[in-house]
């Protein structure tokens, strides 16, 4: 018999990380951040232990997707000079690569992405005349549902002791009230597409403070995500048209996709 020769499956080489630093015309410094992802085959499950194992995604292909994401939901295509305007170091906030993105570790991840003023950005509850106004956030989380914003926000209570989180959902919670609130100092809101886009719509929550967004990427339990689900795709959209893509093309925003997303091998 003839020998049989056996062949030894090479396994794919790592993504290289994007090594550059973080927009120097923020508005409040970020410090330098990874973000980590693992592709999986298996189905997807609910518990942030599966969806926060990740594979490596540079900050080149996390933009790469979520501008290929807003183009097809929204029918468009993006100018030459609106793509020149986008750059992956300036617009999309890299996490770091030491720990995974369970919501247990979002308060982590941002007291890295703000480096060393992340006391005085996020913790800190007086008002500064002329600096910081009322109802305006420095960071924006956008969850798919109001339980999953309220998971979100617990793992940031380190960060909210002083100068408590603005909880804009519809869930339970009357407009008036939220509006109530945002008359004081808010340097962390989270919520959902839909009461955020009223809130700013009625000039209650303002973006002047605004230097990041988290959009979280983690999946309900049939599977939906921010970016799938069909209400809240939509209402996500609209916001982001109306609000954020202009302060994304001046470089005056990061956006921050926290969890998994499919990239290209």
């Amino acid at each position: 018999m003839g020998s049989e020769k056996k062949e030894k499956r090479s396994k794919s080489g790592r993504l290289t990380r994007n090594e550059n630093p973080n927009p120097k015309r923020m508005r409040i410094p970020l410090g330098p951040n990874r973000i980590t992802a693992k592709k999986k085959k298996a189905k997807t499950k609910t518990s942030d232990k599966n969806n926060s194992s990740l594979g490596l995604a540079t900050a080149a292909e996390q933009l790469s997707f979520f501008v290929d994401q807003y183009q097809s939901a929204n029918g468009v295509q993006l100018s030459v000079l609106e793509l020149e305007s986008i750059k992956p170091d300036k617009s999309i906030l890299e996490l770091s690569q030491g720990m995974d993105q369970s919501a247990s570790n979002l308060s982590e991840h941002m007291k890295a992405a703000f480096g060393s003023s992340w006391k005085e950005v996020l913790c800190e509850k007086q008002l500064v005349e002329g600096k910081i106004d009322p109802g305006s956030p420095g960071l924006l989380v956008i969850g798919l549902s109001a339980l999953r914003s309220l998971e979100l926000l617990r793992s940031l209570r380190d960060l909210t002791t002083e100068c408590h989180a603005a909880k804009l959902f519809s869930k339970h919670m009357k407009i008036e009230e939220q509006v109530a609130i945002l008359k004081n100092r808010v340097n962390i809101a989270c919520g959902t597409p839909s009461r955020i886009k009223k809130l700013i719509d009625v000039e209650a929550l303002e973006l002047s403070r605004l230097a990041v967004v988290v959009l979280d990427m983690h999946t309900d339990v049939k599977g939906y995500s921010l970016f799938t689900l069909p209400q809240v795709r939509d209402e996500f959209w609209d916001l982001y048209k109306c609000y954020f893509h202009p302060r994304l093309l001046q470089g005056d925003l990061c956006i921050c996709l926290y969890g998994p997303i499919p990239i290209s091998s």
